[in-house]
């Protein structure tokens, strides 16, 4: 029986939504592109209609010419589908490492008019847009799902994250394992502290013998 803990999961990210003030249980219309005082926003269904048409319009038409992009490439990506178990993930949200993954992608994507709840926000689309989706999530379905209408992508952050990765996968793997980088240096032992690192690390001296080797005699 799926439906329960899919009927759950979801009950839980709406009230992760409308709980959170400043946010309610909506669907983002426009994205927002904000770098210092410069913004630029293009709405949601234009978005979509890229999505369903490969047909790039207003704006986001001349975005894609101006980059010199094809659209028809940017359209795939759009319908990309991120496959992940809804209840499993909406676990691994609650842990320490799904909190540092939060921060890490709050600092990219947040609400424009409330930007202190990026982490409930995202948060909140991941798990509705994995129900919403049967446990895959894309881009356009991150965007039906996200609690505020306007959500705001910070360019600075976002192009020193694409700097570091060439593919979907390279993202998925920044994404995933730095923070648990993070966690590994929170863990570790810091002088004067009293904790001892764990067997088997790797800047684990090797224990030497106590005895020294008896010196030859002569015969």
């Amino acid at each position: 029986m799926n439906r329960p803990p899919k009927i759950l999961a979801v009950l839980l990210g709406l009230s992760l939504s409308a709980a959170t003030p400043g946010l309610q249980v909506q669907a983002a219309e426009q994205v927002v592109f904000v770098s210092g005082a410069f913004r630029r926003s293009i709405p949601v269904a234009d978005l979509e209609h890229l999505a369903q048409t490969g047909e790039a319009r207003g704006l986001l038409g001349d975005v894609l010419r101006f980059g010199r992009q094809d659209p028809a490439s940017v359209a795939k990506m759009l319908n990309q589908q991120l496959s992940l178990p809804l209840v499993l993930t909406s676990r691994l949200l609650s842990t320490r490492i799904g909190e540092a993954l939060l921060q890490r992608l709050a600092g990219i994507f947040s609400p424009l008019r409330a930007p202190q709840k990026g982490v409930q926000a995202i948060r909140g689309a991941l798990i509705t847009g994995l129900a919403n989706g049967n446990g895959n999530l894309s881009a356009t379905g991150f965007l039906q799902a996200y609690p505020a209408q306007e959500l705001a992508v910070n360019i600075p952050a976002l192009l020193g994250v694409i700097s570091k990765a060439s593919s979907i996968s390279d993202l998925v793997r920044f994404f995933s394992e730095s923070p648990l980088d993070g966690l590994r240096g929170d863990g570790a032992a810091k002088p004067g502290s009293g904790d001892q690192p764990k067997s088997g690390s790797m800047m684990e001296a090797k224990p030497e013998s106590s005895t020294a080797a008896p010196p030859s005699t002569a015969p």
